[in-house]
């Protein structure tokens, strides 16, 4: 008996004979269109092995290997594959995806796991990778500091507050991808992006529909909850290291007492993005802002508060500059946000979680997206001309904003040509590179090493 499975590009099974339904135990009309075919393989043979055979088989023509499968049942058997290039529309046309032969095989099959896919697991898992939308703003204003004086902020404060954001932002992921997992979302969810061999930094990395770490059986519901809970126990003892700091810091609970304010709304947004009652990403636009405020002005605002040996006075000039630093960031992970919601469109809509892009629709959606980056543009220039010295302004004028313009026009262009294609995960894929340059670059001048 021969299992026959086609895919697509991205892994969705298009079709399958009557031998991988015996096979794998799966009915097609409950998998084809529907589930990708990572389902057949357990999580750490796909996170390591999956991508290097799809490559092998683009460059050679075929990828033949033995390992071991998983069945509906969730018993595992070893078998031998074939992987093999398809193009349905002919050789001549491009490759439309890729065909597998699989035959049982009576034999162990040890498939070595090794240290790096249990790192990678881990950053699966947590998407960790993405923790930097939340680490970039708390170095903007690390390097604001050091560029417009001496000893204005504590480099213990600023590891400290380091730590303490990525262990409530792995909380905030991982509580996401819980409730996600309980509520349906995921489930319902046939169309999201996966990088896979797209992007050479993202590779296999999740763009849109959560992280798949349970489908993928990487880790349990429960394994879950009970990470993210360990995550939030880390960033309170941070936190309490941070708040202790401020004070020995300043003198004053005064900074110590803001941060804590801010750091409180920053768990709650974290926490009710995706868990009942209030589920912040189905409230028609209240998602949107709350990214933006709490990836941005409010991020910014509270890493001030935390690390300067200085009080920093309410509706003060350093407060208002503070917050207005982080609106141009703020608003390019708002955008990470809203162009994968995208691809998720169809599942959103009907689980009802109603965000904007369920709300206006797609095409009409392009222009917050495009929105956000001219705000952003005007606040960078504002910036420019407020908050810095001549020289870091001048480079502010004449290389982050020309920059800022063609990536921008860039990801516009291509939003409004591919925004109900399955193109447009090349430009989900730039959003996120764009955020990271620019981000490097606004360090640099802020950091003011002139």
């Amino acid at each position: 008996m021969k299992s026959v499975i086609i895919c697509d590009m991205e892994g969705l099974i298009t079709n399958l004979n009557d031998g991988a339904e015996k096979m794998f135990g799966y009915n097609s009309k409950d998998i084809v269109g529907i589930k990708r075919v990572s389902l057949f393989s357990p999580g750490e043979i796909v996170l390591q092995n999956v991508l290097g055979w799809l490559k092998d088989a683009n460059e050679t023509g075929e990828h033949s290997t033995k390992t071991n499968f998983i069945r509906k049942d969730g018993s595992i058997f070893a078998a031998k594959i074939k992987i093999t290039p398809n193009f349905g529309d002919g050789k001549n046309n491009p490759q439309t995806g890729y065909c597998g032969i699989t035959e049982v095989i009576d034999e162990d099959v040890n498939i070595k796991i090794n240290f790096v896919t249990k790192i990678i697991k881990g950053v699966a898992i947590t998407r960790v990778g993405f923790a930097s939308a939340s680490l970039f703003p708390v170095f903007v204003v690390g390097c604001y500091y050091a560029g417009i004086g001496d000893s204005l902020f504590s480099p213990l404060s600023l590891t400290l507050t380091t730590f303490g954001i990525l262990f409530f932002h792995l909380f905030s992921n991982l509580y996401n991808d819980y409730f996600d997992v309980t509520h349906g979302t995921d489930e319902a969810n046939t169309e999201y992006f996966n990088a896979g061999m797209n992007s050479s930094m993202l590779k296999g990395a999740q763009l849109s529909g959560g992280s798949r770490a349970v489908e993928l059986g990487l880790i349990s519901l429960k394994g879950t909850k009970s990470l993210a809970n360990i995550m939030f126990l880390l960033g309170l003892a941070t936190a309490a290291g941070i708040l202790y700091t401020s004070y020995l810091n300043t003198g004053s609970t005064s900074n110590a007492y803001y941060a804590s304010i801010i750091a409180l709304i920053g768990i709650l947004i974290g926490y009710f993005y995706t868990a009942k009652p209030i589920r912040l990403s189905s409230r028609y636009g209240l998602g949107e802002i709350s990214i933006f405020l709490s990836f941005g002005p409010l991020l910014t605002l509270g890493t001030g508060f935390a690390i300067s040996f200085e009080t920093v006075l309410l509706f003060s000039n350093e407060f208002y500059n503070l917050m207005l630093l982080g609106v141009p960031i703020g608003l390019l992970t708002t955008n990470i946000l809203f162009i994968n919601q995208f691809p998720d469109y169809t599942s959103d809509k009907k689980v009802g979680k109603n965000h904007l892009v369920v709300l206006l629709g797609k095409k009409a959606s392009r222009w917050i997206y495009a929105g956000n980056l001219v705000i952003a543009l005007g606040s960078l220039y504002y910036i420019s001309q407020n908050l810095v010295n001549d020289t870091q302004s001048l480079l502010f004028l004449y290389l982050l904003i020309p920059i800022s313009m063609f990536y921008s026009y860039y990801l516009i262009t291509g939003l409004c040509k591919y925004y109900n294609s399955r193109e447009l995960i090349k430009y989900n894929i730039h959003t996120i590179y764009f955020h990271m340059l620019f981000s490097f670059i606004y360090m640099i001048i802020l950091a003011n090493f002139s």
